[in-house]
């Protein structure tokens, strides 16, 4: 039976992110997952035939270095006296790097180190590209790590079709970065319009230790009806607490998070707001029944690291939207939401690619044009010819323009340094 190892060292979200992957692996033989510890728990809820190999990739070990490497010495040891058929590398961080030198180079798949130089996979080198233009980025995050396999899955095996369960509604409180995410004063009406739209449901709301100010900011600022509804769950969640808890709600309502994607994971319908560094066809909530409320700011989406040039980081210009009446008209499902909103309504599809994300053809999208175009070039790339254009084909002269600045002729012509 051939044995695979997937390495993903990064957080949360980008765990449940290689679920396509993961899963692929998993039907065709032995898989291991290589996670920080404080995800091994959580990867064994999600992944449980694969076997996790958790390390202390985050935080410190008391004892720099070289305490680090005391740390993981065991499962080090353990990794590197296994025979793995294939290793898949996802991510470039030094940690990771170093643990791909375990490795026979001639196995390891996406980021690998040969002869002391560092190699990335030419289908990674493509997705790298694609970023810098990320207004037209064409494929979720999740297809482009599946897509290290020639044959992954397909991509409604990944995750289960979302449909309300009957337990309430989910309130997420906010993500790593904040300036992503709807601060208690905006998101308390949120809640409320959503609450409507349920007829009263019961509302939890999640969040980790940190978030728990938050938690009583939006508590305060919600009607009395609703806080009599509400439980709230803030730092006093295990990784099977949420788990149970965010499965069988109605909706979850959240910003890109990695609770996000665990809700979309377990068959719970998601409403998200992408706003900031956030963009919908990068790390939308992967599956079929999802909606993002995506902000159309013209530096939209912009870098996480840098300082908000448009509005400042209290009150950045792609939050103002979420604020409007029009926003909260278009939740509580009493109107449509105005086209000049900006923000688009974007529901969830699956094609041959992957997951994708169509919105109503009244909102102008300046880069739809490239976005489909992009899609169609990466069809033909990867042997596909049954991409769902039939309706909208891309326009030939603009496939012509993308292709000459999309593709390198070594991608066409020498081999692959990597699997």
């Amino acid at each position: 039976m051939p044995r695979h190892l997937v390495i993903q060292l990064a957080r949360f979200g980008d765990l449940l992110q290689s679920g396509r992957l993961i899963h692929s692996l998993l039907a065709r033989g032995e898989t291991h997952v290589c996670v920080d510890r404080s995800l091994a728990a959580l990867a064994g809820l999600i992944y449980p035939q694969a076997i996790v190999h958790p390390l202390l990739a985050h935080g410190t070990s008391g004892g720099g270095q070289s305490g680090l490497l005391d740390a993981n010495r065991r499962s080090l040891a353990l990794l590197a006296k296994t025979d793995f058929d294939a290793v898949y590398n996802l991510n470039h961080s030094g940690l990771n790097r170093a643990l791909a030198r375990l490795f026979d180079p001639a196995v390891v798949c996406g980021h690998a180190v040969r002869d002391g130089q560092n190699l990335r996979a030419r289908w990674l080198d493509l997705a790298f590209r694609w970023t810098r233009h990320r207004r037209s980025a064409p494929l979720n995050l999740v297809d482009v790590w599946a897509s290290l396999l020639a044959d992954p899955l397909p991509p409604e095996a990944c995750n289960p079709v979302a449909v309300p369960g009957g337990r309430g509604l989910g309130i997420v409180l906010a993500g790593r970065e904040s300036r992503r995410s709807l601060p208690p004063e905006v998101l308390a009406p949120c809640t409320h319009a959503l609450f409507e739209a349920l007829d009263g449901p019961d509302v939890h709301v999640f969040g980790s230790e940190a978030e728990r100010p938050l938690s009583r900011r939006l508590i305060r600022h919600l009607p009395a009806k609703v806080i009599e509804r509400t439980r709230d769950h803030v730092g006093r969640t295990s990784w099977a607490d949420l788990h149970e808890g965010l499965t069988g709600l109605d909706l979850v309502f959240s910003p890109d998070t990695g609770v996000m994607h665990l809700a979309a994971c377990v068959g719970t319908p998601v409403q998200a707001v992408f706003l900031s560094s956030a963009w919908a066809w990068e790390t939308g909530p992967y599956g079929l029944g999802h909606r993002v409320w995506q902000a159309d700011a013209a530096c939209a989406p912009c870098l996480e690291t840098a300082p908000c040039l448009a509005g400042g980081e209290s009150a950045p210009q792609c939050l103002a939207p979420f604020r409007s009446s029009g926003f909260l008209n278009a939740l509580a499902g009493r109107r449509p939401l105005p086209e000049d909103a900006g923000i688009w309504p974007l529901d969830s599809r699956l094609d041959a690619l992957g997951l994708d994300w169509i919105k109503p053809s009244s909102f102008m999208d300046e880069h739809g044009r490239q976005r489909l175009a992009q899609r169609a070039l990466l069809a033909e790339y990867r042997g596909r010819d049954d991409l769902n254009s039939d309706d909208n084909p891309p326009d030939g002269s603009i496939l012509g323009e993308i292709a000459h600045t999309f593709y390198q002729e070594a991608d066409w012509m020498l081999p692959d340094p990597l699997p």
